[in-house]
């Protein structure tokens, strides 16, 4: 189990190691490390983001719509703050997307 985490943490944090590593190396062999490491990030960033922010939609969702059933009168007060928060997580994963842009702009 130990080894699994170890490995997930060096994949997610690898990227921030080949930011620091580019300026010092200058074979080709590290600058397509780099490229390599960069499009992993961005792939995995994104990917990630997807995924935790349906698992946050879901539950909110599911949430508001078991409020709604139990309490039909109140749900025009439920569903004006459950379309705000859903837009807020959806929001966090724009800006992943962004983020995973920018990564691969610099490719």
């Amino acid at each position: 189990m130990i080894k699994q985490i170890l490995a997930l943490l060096t994949v997610l944090f690898s990227p921030a190691v080949l930011w620091a590593a580019e300026g010092g190396e200058t074979g080709e062999g590290a600058f397509t490390f780099v490229k390599a490491g960069l499009a992993l990030g961005a792939g995995l960033g994104i990917g990630i983001a997807a995924f935790v922010g349906a698992l946050g939609q879901g539950k909110a969702a599911a949430s508001a719509l078991e409020g709604i059933a139990r309490n039909p009168e109140a749900s025009a007060k439920v569903m004006t703050p459950m379309i705000i928060a859903l837009a807020l997580i959806e929001s966090l994963v724009i800006y992943a997307l962004v983020i995973a842009f920018m990564l691969l702009g610099k490719i």
